[in-house]
């Protein structure tokens, strides 16, 4: 029988946290490698070109994330869990045999649909499995074992990428990575459906279904203020990962850095990022969502600025990447918890799909913004323009997010 909780549903939970780390593993392997394939071993020379994997990876990933939202409480969660997996297999074959940039960015199509699927259902299962009393929680523990996994297998690559070849190194952990999370899939995860229904049983109106998809996308785009504000913050917070994840790299290759050195920093923003979800997660609980989501996109916007200012030198980017996963971390996984806040249980998968819809949309926008104005300006005006723009994210959720007393005072008078 179904119960809600973390501890009565531990093993499982854990389990997920688990392959959340093999999820964010697949995008770490490209984090300090990819970049510099695309010059060494195609020859790129225009950044707009170079950054197409990521804008092809962003559109892939947003798309899946608004389906399988829609799709999860159709087909099931483990199903679609077990469908990412499947076609991330083909992901590091591409890159391999790949003659030119086109199987690449083909490779990081299939990525991002990889990354939708698997990634939106741990969060989906997690927040199933706990309750609503330790979502904020669950978030960060998910969230941190992802970008933890983004973190490790940024420094392994890149460290490993000094000694043998960029693609080589990238095209054997992608292959170790899918095969084994796929068979952690198959053989251990149970579906959560059962979770969701009860905790849908005891809601406020347990008959309602879930909302259809053209109006849950306009709640969650412009019509309601705290999902409004949650998806421009989600969809400004890509983009400057996007920026982070494609031109950092290639800045500090232009200054002299080693692919040990750029490994070093491609890991730390996400490895700071994922070590203090666990603990802000769980802060958001206690203090409210939106003091945090502010801040930390103001935070963001900061620390962008020192690396525009930084010249290219490993250790201010360092800095700049540390101050950069705090800021992130203070954002990410509450961001989540304010969508879920927001909304019914039976509303919950197609809320964070079309969040995470908007959120991954950011890749997009990042990727052709950062490219562009490098091509234009150089890699240090980008990262200006961008930060301008997260600094504009952070004002706009002081501006117009509710706070907690108004979210409370709004599910008061729904339960009137």
């Amino acid at each position: 029988m179904a119960q809600l909780g973390l501890r009565q549903n531990l093993a499982q939970f854990s389990l997920l946290v688990a392959i959340n780390a093999f999820v964010g593993a697949m995008v770490g392997l490209e984090r300090s490698t990819l970049p510099l394939i695309g010059e060494q071993d195609f020859g790129l020379g225009s950044s707009a070109a170079l950054l197409s994997f990521i804008v092809a990876f962003g559109l892939a990933k947003a798309f899946t994330n608004l389906g399988a939202g829609a799709f999860a409480q159709r087909l099931g969660r483990r199903r679609l869990l077990i469908l990412g997996w499947a076609l991330a297999l083909p992901v590091p074959l591409l890159i391999a045999v790949a003659p030119n940039w086109g199987w690449v960015v083909a490779a990081n199509v299939l990525l991002g649909v990889n990354q939708g699927l698997a990634w939106s259902m741990t969060v989906v299962m997690k927040i199933d499995l706990v309750g609503p009393k330790r979502r904020g929680l669950a978030l960060g523990l998910n969230e941190s074992a992802g970008y933890g996994g983004v973190a490790l297998a940024a420094v392994v690559s890149g460290w490993l990428a000094s000694e043998y070849a960029a693609r080589d190194v990238l095209v054997a952990g992608g292959a170790v990575v899918a095969l084994a999370a796929l068979a952690l899939c198959v053989l251990f995860v149970r579906d959560t459906g059962e979770h969701a229904a009860l905790e849908q049983a005891s809601a406020a109106r347990p008959e309602d279904g879930p909302p259809p998809l053209r109006r849950a996308f306009a709640e969650a785009t412009f019509r309601d203020p705290a999902l409004r504000s949650c998806s421009q913050a989600g969809f400004t917070n890509n983009l400057n990962d996007a920026l982070v994840w494609g031109a950092v790299p290639l800045l500090l290759a232009a200054h002299g850095a080693s692919a040990s050195e750029i490994g070093l920093v491609a890991g730390l923003y996400p490895g700071v990022w994922g070590a203090a979800q666990i603990s802000t997660g769980h802060w958001s609980d206690r203090v409210g969502r939106k003091p945090l989501i502010a801040a930390g996109m103001l935070l963001q916007a900061a620390a962008l600025a020192l690396l525009a200012a930084s010249d290219g030198a490993v250790a201010a980017a360092a800095v700049a990447a540390v101050g950069l996963g705090i800021g992130t971390a203070l954002v990410y996984p509450t961001l989540i918890a304010a969508i879920s806040d927001a909304v019914a249980p039976v509303a919950r998968a197609p809320a964070v799909g079309i969040y995470r819809f908007w959120r991954d949309m950011g890749y997009v926008a990042g990727g052709l913004i950062a490219g562009l104005a490098a091509d234009a300006i150089d890699y240090s005006g980008a990262i200006a323009l961008i930060a301008a723009l997260t600094a504009a994210s952070g004002l706009w959720v002081i501006c117009d997010m509710p706070g907690a007393r108004a979210l409370a005072e709004r599910e008061r008078a729904q339960l009137a």
